[in-house]
C-alpha cells in the first residue's frame, strides 16, 4: 500500500477513467503499480457497472497521479 501510495504521488501508477452515460458519471479506478494488474481489476469494476445499469462504458488507461475527488457526477 505504501508503494502504491509513493508511486501515484510520483505519478508512476496506472488509472482508467471509466466514463458512464445514464448516469453520466466519471470514475477514476485505481491505483495500480502495473498496467497489466488494471486491466485484470477493470474487468470486474466494469462488470459491477453494468450490473448497476450503467450504459455507455468506455474507459482510458492512463500513467498519472490522480487524488480525489474520485467519482465526478
Amino acid at each position: 500500500k505504501l508503494i502504491r501510495k509513493l508511486g501515484n504521488k510520483l505519478g508512476l501508477t496506472w488509472w482508467a477513467k471509466v466514463e458512464t452515460h445514464s448516469p453520466d458519471v466519471i470514475y477514476w479506478f485505481g491505483p495500480f503499480l502495473t498496467k497489466k494488474n488494471l486491466e485484470g481489476n477493470l474487468k470486474t469494476f466494469i462488470t459491477e457497472l453494468n450490473d448497476e445499469g450503467s450504459k455507455d462504458i468506455s474507459h482510458t488507461l492512463i500513467r498519472c497521479r490522480k487524488s480525489e475527488p474520485l467519482t465526478i457526477q
